[in-house]
């Protein structure tokens, strides 16, 4: 039998913070990154040479290759509905698919999608998990969502509740009919112990907004800014943001509070991300996953840990180099 982990909002237990955490992120995270892919499925980047597909020889047999569509057209969605096979991999919804947006996305591999669930459920962010969608007491915060592929895999696996975060209309669209498609469009009862407001809220939520915004400012957005979240997970698009700044606004978002489990994908490209993170108020982020696949890297930190989380040890071993 697991052992039941304390809740994260309970002060009495100190944080426990590492010595000498840097005040200044590295260079490195600072300026934005080259971090060239291979082109996916039927989507092409504006700008770049199209692949020149030879005609099948109609006597061979066969029929002709596929039409590649620039980024930023309509694409056929009778043909392309869901050009990244994404679907959920366990839980409840296990096995539905999902719609994919018109626009061009890198979604999380089905394989480090599977390691960072197996994972984030050893440190007990789904404990309790039961027929009820009131028994599990994670809020996820999914920022850069697309899809909201990675969302919806938590709410799954028994989270009470997903924020999904986009700023493209198109994506937020596709997470709303996703979330349908899954059957998250229950309410989560509200009051005393839950954290949230007594008349509740809805299982999952879609904000159309920027992220920084989102998180430095959530009332704006239509946040409320008293909920603290759980998990938070950030897969930005890599070559369009500057990871310094990113890491900044999650680092002191009042979203946050202590044991707070935040993801961050990067390209290996960056180099390795810091096992410490300094926050404003005297805390840290402290790394506690460092891993890579292929080219991406997924790095994990928790706030202020305070050891409630028995199983989200601090590694630095692990932050040293890629």
């Amino acid at each position: 039998m697991k052992r039941p982990h304390r809740q994260r909002r309970s002060t009495s237990t100190d944080p426990v913070i590492p010595e000498d955490v840097p005040t200044e992120l590295r260079a490195n995270l600072k300026r934005k990154v080259a971090a060239k892919r291979p082109l996916l499925g039927h989507v092409v980047p504006k700008g770049s040479i199209t692949r020149k597909l030879k005609p099948t020889d109609v006597s061979q047999g066969g029929s002709d290759a596929a039409q590649l569509r620039p980024q930023g057209q309509s694409r056929d969605t009778q043909r392309y509905n869901n050009p990244s096979n994404l679907k959920i991999l366990g839980g409840t919804a296990r096995g539905r698919k999902l719609e994919s947006p018109t626009v061009y996305l890198r979604p999380m591999m089905g394989k480090v999608k599977e390691a960072v669930y197996s994972t984030l459920t050893s440190f007990g962010l789904y404990d309790d998990v039961g027929g009820n969608i009131n028994s599990c007491r994670t809020r996820h915060l999914d920022i850069f969502s697309g899809s909201g592929s990675v969302g919806l895999e938590s709410l799954s696996r028994g989270a009470r509740h997903c924020t999904f975060v986009d700023m493209s209309m198109d994506c937020c669209s596709t997470a709303e009919r996703n979330i349908e498609r899954c059957g998250f469009n229950g309410w989560v009862e509200g009051g005393i112990g839950s954290g949230i407001d007594d008349e509740g809220e809805p299982q999952a939520r879609v904000v159309c907004a920027d992220a920084f915004r989102a998180l430095r400012e959530p009332e704006t957005v239509g946040i409320n800014p008293d909920a603290m979240y759980d998990l938070v997970t950030l897969c930005p698009p890599y070559e369009e943001i500057v990871y310094a700044d990113l890491i900044d606004a999650v680092a002191n978002s009042v979203l946050v509070g202590e044991d707070t489990v935040i993801l961050i994908e990067y390209p290996v490209e960056l180099g390795c991300l810091p096992h410490a993170i300094a926050r404003d108020d005297g805390g840290a982020l402290v790394g506690i996953r460092n891993r890579k696949y292929g080219r991406t890297v997924i790095a994990m930190y928790i706030v202020n840990p305070t050891g409630a989380r028995e199983t989200a040890e601090s590694r630095p071993e692990e932050f040293i180099t890629l």
